[in-house]
């Protein structure tokens, strides 16, 4: 992977340059998938020559991880809005479930694109390396902003927060898939609204019997 100026500060226009090159990136992979999508098509996207870009991005996979990070960014903004919308101890890991797993157009295109990536990552060694420590970063960020919303509403979780992260994940990916495969298979939320209630079995903190 590139180094992309991490640690450094960027200049406003370089700033706007990796900006015009990620959101055209994020179009053309919705549009061709990741493999579908070359740079020179990004690049025509943004209206930048290939010498821009690869002074910003080493290769497409450098785009994917910089695309999972602002996807993990606008997803931890939905949780706290979800926390904060609710007061009630009992029902606010609800919410921030609910949060979690929602699905929508834009989360299943982002699915396809990390189901790609996933398999492309499986076959190369340097994208599957840095691929995982990306999964890591945004399961750590994650596990964060739930374990503070817990502290904050006195709630603890019946299962380590690591577990109930890495299954909210889970069954949104899994959901999302089995319905894009078979639409009429399994309405939207059927599965979260089965596992709900054996997840948030939820206790007021200092409560729950050891």
């Amino acid at each position: 992977m590139a180094d992309t100026g991490a640690g450094k500060r960027l200049t406003a226009r370089r700033l706007a340059t990796r900006r015009r090159l990620l959101d055209a990136a994020s179009e053309v992979f919705a549009e061709r998938g990741f493999h579908g999508a070359s740079v020179e098509d990004i690049c025509e996207r943004a209206g930048f020559t290939r010498g821009a870009f690869y002074s910003n991005f080493a290769s497409k996979d450098d785009l994917v991880i910089e695309l999972s990070s602002e996807h993990t960014a606008t997803l931890v903004e939905r949780i706290r809005a979800a926390a904060d919308r609710d007061v009630s101890p009992g029902t606010v890991l609800r919410d921030v479930f609910a949060a979690l797993t929602a699905e929508g157009p834009r989360t299943e295109q982002w699915l396809l694109l990390t189901t790609e990536f996933t398999l492309h990552a499986i076959r190369d060694a340097e994208a599957r390396r840095a691929w995982a420590q990306q999964q890591k970063r945004v399961r750590r960020t994650l596990v964060e902003v739930v374990d503070e919303i817990c502290r904050e509403h006195s709630v603890s979780l019946p299962m380590p927060t690591e577990l109930f992260v890495r299954t909210a994940v889970a069954l949104v990916q899994g959901s999302m898939t089995q319905r894009l495969v078979e639409p009429r298979s399994l309405p939207a939320g059927a599965l979260k609204q089965a596992v709900h209630p054996l997840l948030l079995d939820l206790t007021p903190t200092g409560s729950r019997v050891q």
